[in-house]
């Protein structure tokens, strides 16, 4: 499928999607968002792929934002179906059974951080910035900032980082527990797909199962988490997967995962 906003690709069990509006620092807009939803279901229906990597085309930014000049005369209908269509996507993105690294190699300020936060984890260079800078336009984030960020930083940094509009740097973002590894510029690609095709080696069934016993136990008590995580412990075991990483460890050679998601 030909796109314009995106970049697509796909090779090894490792799918990209690349946000390609250089020239606006890949700002998002309707179009974009419109092929991105289209590159998900590539994903998600393709069952090669066990990893996807989001970034950014040229060294400038992953995503700056959205796309000011499409926003600017907004009615507040629209404005709530351009917000809502940013959720759906977020939602869509975040509940892939595989795992999502966001490569984040510049800007992500605004929706750039809302995408990059509904990714499973965050790589970043040295030179990347984060931030909620929608109150320096007069409106608050719209793609779940207010309800991802205090999840991922505590409610008392995602306050001051939305309140106050600012940016800050990669190592900073690490130091919150928004990015998980800052690399060197020159660095970031290679460190990215390497942890990618490392990942991509895993059998599917399991990493499904840690990213939804992960996610969904969060946000339900210790005890009730406990029970998801027995229910798919019991399911992984009794797999094919599990069967042959239990056999190649006994065996002393490497496993070859082919176990399918069902």
């Amino acid at each position: 499928m030909a796109y314009e906003n995106i970049i697509y690709q796909a090779e090894g069990g490792v799918a990209v999607i690349k946000f390609n509006r250089p020239k606006a620092l890949n700002a998002l807009n309707p179009a974009l968002m419109d092929e991105f939803g289209q590159a998900l279901d590539q994903v998600k229906f393709d069952s090669s792929i066990k990893v996807l990597i989001l970034t950014g085309e040229g060294d400038r930014a992953f995503v700056a934002g959205a796309d000011i000049g499409y926003m600017v005369n907004l009615s507040p209908l629209e404005a709530r179906n351009w917000s809502a269509k940013g959720h759906e996507m977020i939602s869509r993105l975040n509940s892939l059974p595989i795992p999502v690294i966001a490569c984040v190699n510049g800007f992500a300020l605004g929706g750039g951080t809302e995408m990059a936060m509904a990714c499973d984890f965050i790589y970043a260079s040295e030179n990347a910035k984060f931030g909620q800078p929608e109150i320096n336009l007069g409106i608050i984030p719209g793609f779940g900032g207010t309800q991802n960020l205090p999840r991922l930083v505590g409610k008392g940094m995602a306050k001051e980082i939305c309140m106050t509009g600012g940016m800050i740097s990669a190592q900073e973002a690490k130091e919150i527990g928004l990015v998980n590894r800052v690399f060197p510029a020159d660095r970031l690609w290679e460190e990215t797909m390497k942890t990618a095709k490392l990942i991509a080696t895993k059998g599917k069934v399991a990493l499904r199962a840690i990213k939804q016993c992960i996610d969904r136990g969060y946000d339900v008590d210790l005890r009730s988490g406990g029970y998801m995580e027995v229910d798919a412990f019991s399911l992984c075991i009794s797999g094919p997967d599990a069967k042959e990483g239990m056999s190649a460890f006994l065996e002393k050679r490497k496993p070859s995962f082919k176990g399918e998601l069902v």
